[in-house]
């Protein structure tokens, strides 16, 4: 006995010397901020954000993909991305898988803004905050939408279209999917910059999509061969128009900035387009994700930059 009680003596001793040590040894100006990085990158390893992009056929949703890896690098966080391909049925789907995954957020780029709905309502139903890109979601709970100004873009199409047409030009409009929220706002926009002042004789949708575009421009051009301009509500479509229209002096403007239209702007082929930054989206919505998990206030709605650019 009294030998067990002479070693938990030395323990208790060698405890205590070390205990000094360690004190002694101490930074008092570091070890806080130490503690608290590492319980920082601790609390953010153990994070899981699901992101479900519309679609990464369009090097617009790319951008945005790149933007959230981009912020998201430095974080030791995980990013599970899914892609939609432009199907609302397969995007619902992909987002009830993740709301099972128990993920700590969900960054959402709507394939479309009404359909959406359900599955934001499903997120809100388990406590899973989400953050919306580009698109936003008709119903349902969301934390921050970082997005362009869809309106004001639309009307800076149309005024770009007077300037160099004047008034009671001919003009067609390419419209996005329908639903989409990008889809309703940039016609609005486009409708208040021009309403009474052109002859719009076409506006038919193409959902964003390239090869859609040719197919009804073609049609479009043939039934209204006197078509002066065409607004395009991005620059898929609008790139789908000018195959369609080679040899024909029409005035084509487009909508996102893509790398490909702006190099079609300096070529001549395509007039102009409304330019957003997808990639700063993206970033932006990682950041607002990072913030408010963190426990920080973040604004409900954040607007990316736009700019027309033209020769």
């Amino acid at each position: 006995m009294k030998k067990l009680t002479k070693i938990l003596s030395t323990v208790f001793l060698a405890g205590l010397i070390l205990a000094s040590c360690s004190v002694e040894g101490e930074d008092p100006d570091n070890s806080g901020s130490t503690d608290e990085n590492t319980n920082q990158a601790v609390e953010n390893a153990d994070l899981t954000i699901g992101v479900s992009i519309s679609t990464l056929n369009n090097p617009f949703f790319i951008d945005i993909q790149n933007g959230i890896e981009e912020a998201a690098k430095n974080e030791e966080i995980e990013l599970v991305i899914s892609d939609a391909q432009n199907d609302s049925s397969k995007q619902s789907n992909q987002i009830d898988d993740l709301i099972q995954q128990k993920v700590d957020l969900l960054i959402v780029n709507p394939v479309d803004s009404q359909a959406i709905s359900p599955s934001i309502e499903s997120a809100n139903s388990a406590d899973i905050p989400v953050i919306a890109v580009d698109r936003g979601s008709d119903s349902g709970e969301i934390v921050s939408l970082i997005a362009s100004d869809n309106t004001e873009g639309g009307k800076m199409a149309g005024e770009y279209i007077l300037e160099k047409l004047g008034e009671n030009p001919i003009v067609a409009q390419l419209e996005g999917i329908p639903g989409a929220s990008s889809t309703r706002e940039r016609g609005e926009g486009f409708k208040q910059a021009t309403e009474g002042k052109i002859d719009l004789v076409a506006s038919q949708t193409a959902n964003f999509d390239r090869a859609e575009a040719m197919s009804v421009m073609e049609n479009i051009i043939q039934a209204n061969p006197d078509i002066m301009a065409v607004f395009s509500q991005n620059d898929e479509m609008a790139l789908g128009a000018i195959e369609a229209l080679t040899n024909k002096d029409i005035l084509v403007v487009g909508f996102d900035g893509t790398d490909e239209a702006i190099e079609s702007v300096k070529e001549g082929k395509l007039a102009a387009t409304v330019a957003q930054k997808p990639e700063e989206m993206g970033k932006i919505a990682m950041e607002t994700a990072i913030k408010y998990l963190n426990g920080e206030e973040v604004e409900e709605q954040i607007s990316s930059p736009l700019e027309l650019v033209t020769q």
